[in-house]
């Protein structure tokens, strides 16, 4: 795949992020509002009439532009809605780093909402276009699709089930234990490993505490050319690579597929690190917020994304290598398991635990000396995704 990327041209100068939860008095303009406004107070050198223009990332909370210009009341600028499935917040995001690095706009926003608790369905609402019925997606559920990576990673590698099991234990006990640190997250509480194993299944060996939850929120990013980010802020945080890569979604049919890596995964990672230079994530990453949707997911992404070689992550995963005080710190901020989904919002709310982490600003979970964050979405099941992988920085170069 040919990318050029944009590296080091664009930067992040502002973020806002509502705490994630069950907002039954709020709004989804409301959280709109709250997440701009927080954006905008830390940049005081720039008002809201100041941005160009606005790329706003939503699955299901709105349709059109209007969903963000109404409760902003902006005046005739500009606004595109995106939607790419759980990477929406992402793609807003990353067209927003686009526009600016052409040229087109000197500061825009990249802003992501959900609002998915009132429904008053447990899981994510989709509107599947017409059809005849046949659509994979159609007849299995989200955790039983998902659920099939832990038989699969199993067997391929001789991994005894037990072992296994108390891997995924661990990764949502890490995530529940760093979202108990965060103010923001829905979930606050320190998760026994105990109750984890005991709680009920849902699909597979998946139970209550391996499935991320259900939630409502927003987040922004404030993004202007890198030559010009000093003018609204003393500490930036640089665009160093983007990438996002559609799969073939042939995996439900493929017989080579395994379940045991998502090909999307390793495509945009590899994409980004060539972007940013990396070369050894393992060593480069200072932190990574990834997309643990479901605990055996978290376990095949360290392999995709280069941070445990294949078969050895749940072995990493287990020597604690992969929390606040491990190798390379994931989900720091309590990840999906500490945050639920809000679609829209979930990219930028990693990119803005980045933020913080850079900032100093992170408070009980801050890492002594963050150089390079990794944030990481996928949208849709094994076998047929879309993925998103960043990588972000404190200084240009």
């Amino acid at each position: 795949m040919s990318s050029n990327g944009i590296r080091d041209r664009v930067a992040v100068v502002g973020m806002g992020c509502t705490p994630f939860g069950e907002h039954w008095d709020r709004s989804a303009d409301d959280l709109l509002l709250d997440a701009t406004r927080e954006c905008l107070a830390a940049t005081p050198a720039l008002a809201a009439e100041d941005v160009d223009a606005y790329w706003l990332g939503t699955l299901g909370s709105g349709q059109s532009g209007m969903t963000l210009s109404r409760p902003l009341s902006l005046d005739y600028k500009p606004v595109t809605r995106v939607e790419n499935y759980c990477a929406t917040g992402s793609e807003a995001f990353r067209n927003a780093c686009y526009a600016v690095a052409s040229g087109a706009y000197d500061r825009v926003m990249a802003v992501g909402v959900e609002k998915l608790k009132d429904s008053g369905f447990s899981g994510l609402l989709r509107s599947d276009p017409p059809g005849d019925g046949t659509a994979p997606e159609l007849s299995l559920t989200a955790p039983a699709a998902f659920s099939l990576l832990d038989p699969a990673y199993c067997d391929r590698y001789g991994v005894d089930p037990a072992a296994m099991r108390e891997a995924m234990t661990h990764v949502a006990w890490k995530n529940h234990a760093n979202g108990a640190l965060n103010p923001k997250a829905q979930f606050r509480s320190v998760v026994s490993k105990e109750k984890i194993e005991r709680a009920p299944l849902v699909a597979g060996r998946l139970g209550v505490f391996d499935c991320s939850g259900v939630s409502d929120g927003a987040a922004c990013a404030l993004i202007v050319r890198a030559e010009d980010a000093l003018r609204y802020t003393d500490r930036p945080m640089y665009v160093k690579g983007l990438s996002l890569v559609a799969g073939p979604a042939r995996g439900a049919m493929d017989p080579g597929y395994d379940y045991t890596t998502f090909p999307e995964v390793v495509h945009a990672a590899a994409d980004a690190y060539r972007q940013a230079g990396i070369s050894d994530p393992r060593s480069q990453i200072s932190l990574a917020e990834v997309h643990d949707c479901f605990t055996p997911t978290e376990v095949v992404l360290m392999e995709d994304l280069g941070f445990a070689e294949r078969g050895q992550a749940w072995k990493d995963v287990l020597d604690g290598a992969f929390q606040l005080d491990g190798r390379l710190p994931v989900n720091p901020d309590g990840g999906l398991k500490s945050f639920g989904h809000p679609v829209g919002a979930s990219g930028l709310r990693m990119l803005y635990e980045c933020w913080l982490q850079f900032r100093g600003e992170a408070g009980e979970r801050q890492l002594a000396d963050p150089r390079l964050g990794l944030t990481h979405n996928l949208g849709g099941r094994p076998g047929g995704c879309v993925s998103f992988v960043s990588v972000v920085g404190p200084e240009p170069g």
